[in-house]
C-alpha cells in the first residue's frame, strides 16, 4: 500500500476489529441496517485495505491505484468502516451515517463518497462493472488489480453469469472477486432461493483460478489473496469466502433472520461490549 494511514503496523485482527466497531457505531445512528453483513466481511475487507490492496488515502483517486468494486452496495456501511480505517474518510463523518446531505448514505453511492468506485442498488451488475474496468486498465497498460465484492444471492442473476463468462474469455488475470456466501437474503436462505453449490467446480469450469475458505479465518483469507495475486495463468481469479452473519457479536450472530436487522436502543452497547470481549490482540 502506498502511503500507509497513521497506525498502519497494528494487526490485521486488530483492523478488523475497528471496521465492526465502525460499523456497529453507524449502525447505532439509524438504529437499523445491513449490520449482520457489516459484521460477517469485515476480516475480508481487512485484509483487502491493510494487506493486499495499492492505494493512497490522501488521494483516493490516484491513477495508480487498485479499485475496490462494491457490487453488493447495501454493504455499504461495512465498506465506508474500512475507508474510515483506512484514513480515506474522515472518522467523524460516522456520525452522519444515513443522514440528509451526508456523504454515506445507506446504499453505495460513487458520486458522493470518496473511495467508492461504483454505485449501487440494484444487484447482479458489480462483475460486470469489473469487467469493463479491467479491459479499460488492461488497454492503458496499468498493472492494478480490481476487487470486486459480490454476495451469494447474486448468484441468483444472469449478468453475474455471463460476466464470469467474459472474464474467462478476456482472460483477466487482472480481476480478483470475492463471494460473501453467507447463505442468507432478503427472501431467506440463498441456497434455498437458488441453489448454487458446487460453486467452486462451477467456477472452475468457467476457468477461473478459484479458491474457498473461512472468510472470518484472516490468516486463511490473507494467504487466498497472496494466492491470487501472485498466480501466473491467463485468467480471473475468485475467492469463495464462507462467512458468518454477525460475526463478532453472538446475539446477532444467532439471529434466525439478520439480512435486513433493527437493533434496541439498548442493545447497541450490549453488541459493542460483545465485540470488545471477543478481542484477541
Amino acid at each position: 500500500m502506498t502511503t500507509p494511514p497513521p497506525g498502519h503496523n497494528a494487526s490485521l485482527a486488530e483492523r478488523a476489529y475497528r471496521i465492526r466497531r465502525n460499523a456497529l457505531l453507524m449502525g447505532e445512528v439509524q438504529g437499523q441496517g445491513y449490520i449482520a453483513q457489516a459484521l460477517d466481511i469485515a476480516d475480508v475487507l481487512a485484509v483487502s485495505y491493510f494487506h493486499a490492496m495499492t492505494y493512497r488515502p490522501e488521494d483516493p483517486e490516484w491513477e495508480g491505484r487498485d479499485r475496490f468494486m462494491l457490487s453488493n452496495g447495501h454493504y455499504a456501511i461495512a465498506l465506508y468502516a474500512a475507508l474510515i480505517e483506512a484514513g480515506i474518510i474522515p472518522q467523524d463523518e460516522l456520525e452522519t451515517y444515513g443522514s440528509d446531505d451526508s456523504r454515506l448514505p445507506m446504499s453505495g453511492m460513487a458520486a458522493y463518497t470518496p473511495g467508492m468506485e461504483m454505485s449501487g442498488g440494484s444487484l447482479g451488475l458489480g462483475l460486470a462493472l469489473t469487467v469493463g474496468r479491467c479491459l479499460g486498465l488492461k488497454r492503458k497498460g496499468s498493472d492494478s488489480f480490481v476487487y470486486t465484492l459480490f454476495s451469494d444471492g447474486e448468484l441468483d442473476e444472469g449478468s453475474v453469469w455471463e460476466a464470469i463468462q467474459s472474464a474467462a474469455h478476456w482472460k483477466l488475470d487482472n480481476l480478483i472477486a470475492i463471494v460473501d456466501i453467507n447463505n442468507q437474503q432478503a427472501d431467506g436462505p440463498s441456497s434455498d432461493v437458488m441453489a448454487f453449490e458446487p460453486l467452486v467446480e462451477k467456477m472452475q469450469a468457467f476457468g477461473w483460478f478459484t479458491q474457498r475458505v473461512d472468510g472470518n479465518d484472516i490468516d486463511a483469507v490473507r494467504a487466498a489473496f497472496d494466492a491470487a495475486r501472485a498466480y501466473p495463468g491467463a485468467c480471473p481469479r475468485i475467492i469463495i469466502a464462507d462467512t458468518l452473519m454477525g460475526k463478532g457479536v453472538p446475539f446477532l450472530e444467532q439471529r434466525e433472520k439478520n439480512h435486513f436487522i433493527r437493533v434496541e436502543p439498548h442493545e447497541w452497547q450490549l453488541a459493542l461490549q460483545a465485540l470488545d470481549a471477543g478481542r484477541t490482540f
